[in-house]
C-alpha cells in the first residue's frame, strides 16, 4: 500500500532506538523525511548518518533535545519551525511498589511521558491547524486500559496521554488534522529482550519469551512479543492520508492482550 508520505516532514521523539527508531525507519521507507531525536549528539549523529546512507542525503535530519525538560521544544522549533507529522514517542517506564513511589518518581514519569508530548503538541499543532492538515500521534500503552499495581505512575501517565490526545482531537473540527493514540503491548525492544534474557539465562530466547508472556501477559492472543516494526506499521498508516477518517481514536496494537471490545 502506497502511503504517499513523500512530501511530509515527520518528527519522532526518542527515535534513535526501540519503537521510536522503528517508526522513523518505516516513515522513511514510506517516503517521508524524518527528524531523528535523541538526548545527545553521540546518540543522534551515527543514526542519522546510517539512515542517510541508506535512504539518501537529508532524508534523516538530526535533533538533539530532551523533551522532558521545559524549553527543549523551543530548540526544536528553532531548527524545524513546521512539521507535518508529530509522533510523541518519548517515554519511560519503571516497576516500583506503590508505597515506595516518591513524589519525585511521579513527577519524573509525568515529565517524560506526559509533558514531553504536551510541549511538542503545543509547539507544532497550531501550525497544522492553520494549514489545515497534519498528524499528531501519541505512543501510549495497553496499560492505559489495564493499569498495573506495580506500575501505578506509568499506568496513570499513559492513561493521561489518551485523555490529552482526545482533547486535542476536539480542536481539529473542520480541518484535515488528526490526533490519535497508538497503544502497543509488550514489544521486543532491545531493553526488554535484554531483561528477558537476564532473568532466564538458562533458557533459549524463544522459551524465555514464551515464559515471560505466560507469566506477565497470559491474555495475549498473539502469545509473543510484538516486533517494533509491527507497531511502526500501524503508526505509519495513521500518519498517512489513508487514515483520514480516523481521529480522536485510541488504536490498540497490543496483540489482543486487552480483553475488551472497545
Amino acid at each position: 500500500m502506497d502511503l504517499n508520505l513523500n512530501t511530509k516532514l515527520a518528527l519522532v521523539s526518542a527515535s534513535t532506538a526501540g519503537i521510536g527508531h522503528a517508526i522513523a525507519l518505516q516513515l522513511l521507507e514510506d517516503g517521508a523525511r524524518v527528524i531523528i531525536n535523541g538526548r545527545t549528539p553521540e546518540a543522534v549523529a551515527p543514526v542519522v548518518q546510517r539512515l542517510n546512507e541508506r535512504f539518501g542525503r537529508d532524508r534523516a535530519l538530526p535533533l538533539v533535545a530532551d523533551f522532558s525538560v521545559a524549553g527543549s521544544e523551543k530548540l526544536a522549533a528553532a531548527e524545524y519551525p513546521d512539521i507535518d507529522i508529530l509522533v510523541n514517542n518519548l517515554g519511560s517506564y519503571a516497576l516500583k511498589d506503590f508505597f515506595t513511589l516518591s513524589e519525585e518518581d511521579w513527577k519524573k514519569m509525568f515529565e517524560v511521558n506526559v509533558w514531553s508530548g504536551v510541549r511538542l503538541a503545543r509547539t507544532y499543532m497550531k501550525g497544522m491547524l492553520e494549514r489545515g492538515h497534519g498528524r499528531v500521534i501519541f505512543i501510549s500503552s495497553e496499560v492505559a486500559l489495564t493499569p498495573m499495581a506495580a506500575m501505578a505512575h506509568y499506568s496513570a501517565s499513559k492513561a493521561t496521554q489518551l485523555s490529552i490526545a482526545r482533547s486535542l482531537a476536539e480542536l481539529t473540527k473542520g480541518t484535515s488534522v488528526t490526533v490519535n493514540s497508538v497503544l502497543p503491548g509488550p514489544t521486543e525492544t532491545e531493553s526488554l529482550r535484554t531483561f528477558i534474557e537476564s532473568v532466564n539465562p538458562d533458557l533459549a530466547y524463544a522459551d524465555a519469551e514464551r515464559k515471560f508472556i505466560t507469566e506477565n501477559r497470559p491474555s495475549s492472543l498473539i502469545y509473543r512479543l510484538a516486533k517494533p516494526a509491527e507497531v511502526a506499521n500501524v503508526v505509519a498508516f495513521i500518519a498517512s492520508d489513508r487514515a483520514s477518517v480516523i481521529n480522536g481514536a485510541s488504536i490498540r496494537a497490543e496483540g489482543g492482550t486487552v480483553q475488551t471490545i472497545a
